[in-house]
């Protein structure tokens, strides 16, 4: 990413800010390399059991058109999708959390590595936002690929474990 990409990034997720002085400062000194910016203000977010919001966000990049912004929590356990403002309160479903006004997020500095949080999509500075309704769509598409994914593992370990106790059986006859 350019510096000016990162610059444009800033200013924007700062504008959110109730103090945009703070924001900067925070990510200069916070140990943790986040500032935290209110929902609700210019987008809230909806996030997602990691695995289905990894697979959600793979269907939304082979659409036409960018996502928003989305944030990875650490090792990824959890997908951050930042939407309009007002989406968290009208939202429902079944292992989605709304945040919207009224909550905090952590945010890290586009440019920069934190301990724990990661961009997975970075702002892009204008104000793109990840429609709601294509976000709906690309977790229908998504869910038949993680419970795919899950099967095949559990399949996989099935016959491996099969297999073993198998092998184990026979030295003992």
């Amino acid at each position: 990413m350019q510096g000016s990409e990162i610059r444009t990034a800033v200013e924007w997720l700062v504008s959110a800010a109730p103090d945009p002085d703070a924001c900067r400062w925070a990510w200069e000194r916070n140990p943790l390399g986040v500032a935290l910016l209110p929902a609700g203000r210019r987008w809230d977010v909806l996030v997602l059991p990691g695995d289905l919001g990894r697979a959600a966000l793979h269907v939304l990049r082979r659409l036409p058109g960018r996502p928003g912004p989305v944030l990875a929590g650490s090792a990824a356990a959890r997908v951050g999708f930042f939407v309009p403002e007002g989406t968290a309160s009208r939202w429902l479903g079944t292992g989605v959390r709304g945040v919207g006004h009224g909550s905090w997020v952590a945010v890290p500095h586009p440019g920069r590595a934190t301990g724990g949080m990661r961009w997975l999509v970075l702002p892009d500075g204008q104000g793109t936002l990840t429609d709601p309704a294509l976000l709906e769509l690309a977790m229908h598409d998504a869910v038949a690929t993680v419970l795919r994914d899950r099967e095949g593992r559990a399949g996989r370990e099935g016959r491996e474990g099969h297999e073993g106790r198998a092998g184990h059986e026979g030295d003992q006859g």
